[in-house]
Parts: structure tokens; C-alpha cells; sequence
């Protein structure tokens, strides 16, 4: 066999219909599109359009929201920290930060703070300043004698001071003072 002899097998492929090619092909003159009428013309698409027919994306559920004070981290495992250590594009000695991550390339770009992850291992002490870090990360850093300073608060200390959590406290102590005491 040759190259100029590869045939697809009998029956694996189908000859496309050619349209508008004489009245003797059955499939002439209006080329299977009928007569007429919108479907007839040329660039017609509506999208999303069933024939009337309650159309798919109506038919689901509306599920979410998109929430505008959502937080975007760049994200940095502890192999990629060392693998720029190892390449000199990171100073151990120095306080890794989003700054100098970013300065050196490990990270992108910063978008709302850096968080690190713990996949991988260092190899020497390192201090780092990032906005989040997850547990595993901070055991590990730690275990290799460095440490981790987490620069943006955690949700759950922030819980509870805004407006509302201060006004609903407020008002459930004067109803406290208000009650009368069972003797």
C-alpha cells in the first residue's frame, strides 16, 4: 500500500449533498429550503430559537449570582517558590512578598494578594508575607523553620462587625434590659 492509495473504509464517510446543482438532482433551484419566507433567505439564524417551543435556556433554573466584592488570588505552590529559589530568581535571605514573586516570575501578577499552597516542599528557612496561606502551607514553611505572616484578616474575625451585626446586638440588649425577671 502506498500513500496515494489510503481510502477511508466503505461506508465511513458520506458524500455531501451538493444543493442547487439542476432540477434533476432533486435538489435544485431552492436548494431544499423550500419557497419563500424567512428560512429561505440567507443568514438567518435566530438564536436560541425552538419553533415556538419553550426554548432550553428558559426552561432551567436561573442558579447564582455574580457576587461583585469577590476576592481573586494568585495562587502559589511551595515547589514553584523553591524552583525560583533554586534558579536565583528569589532571595531566601529576604522576606518573599507579593512583590518580589511577582518580580521574579513565580506569580504573574498579583491581583488581590497571593495566597500560598502547600504542594511541594522547601528546602530552606523562609519567611514569607502573602495575603492568604493555607494551613498545610504554614505547617510546612514552619517545619522547615521559617514563618508565614498572613497580611489580609480571615473572614470568620470579620464576621459580625458590620452595620447590621452591631445594630441586631444592640437591639437584643435592650430587649434583655427591657424583660422583666422571673423571680
Amino acid at each position: 500500500m502506498k500513500l496515494n492509495e489510503l481510502r477511508d473504509n466503505p461506508g465511513a464517510t458520506k458524500d455531501r449533498i451538493r444543493v442547487g446543482r439542476g432540477i434533476g438532482s432533486g435538489k435544485g433551484k431552492t436548494g431544499g429550503r423550500g419557497v419563500k419566507g424567512q428560512k429561505a433567505r440567507s443568514g438567518v439564524a435566530i438564536k436560541g430559537f425552538e419553533g415556538g417551543q419553550m426554548p432550553i435556556h428558559m426552561r432551567l433554573p436561573k442558579r447564582g449570582f455574580n457576587n461583585i466584592f469577590r476576592l481573586e488570588f494568585a495562587h502559589i505552590n511551595l515547589d514553584r517558590v523553591q524552583e525560583a529559589i533554586d534558579a536565583g530568581k528569589l532571595d531566601a535571605s529576604k522576606v518573599i512578598d507579593a512583590e518580589a514573586l511577582v518580580e521574579s516570575g513565580a506569580v504573574r501578577r498579583e491581583r488581590d494578594g497571593v495566597r500560598l499552597l502547600a504542594r511541594g516542599e522547601v528546602k530552606s528557612k523562609l519567611t514569607f508575607k502573602v495575603a492568604k496561606a493555607s494551613e498545610a502551607a504554614v505547617k510546612a514553611v514552619e517545619a522547615a523553620g521559617g514563618s508565614v505572616e498572613i497580611t489580609m484578616p480571615r473572614e470568620d474575625r470579620l464576621a459580625g462587625d458590620g452595620k447590621r451585626a452591631v445594630r441586631r446586638r444592640a437591639a437584643q440588649a435592650k430587649r434583655e434590659a427591657r424583660a422583666p425577671k422571673a423571680d
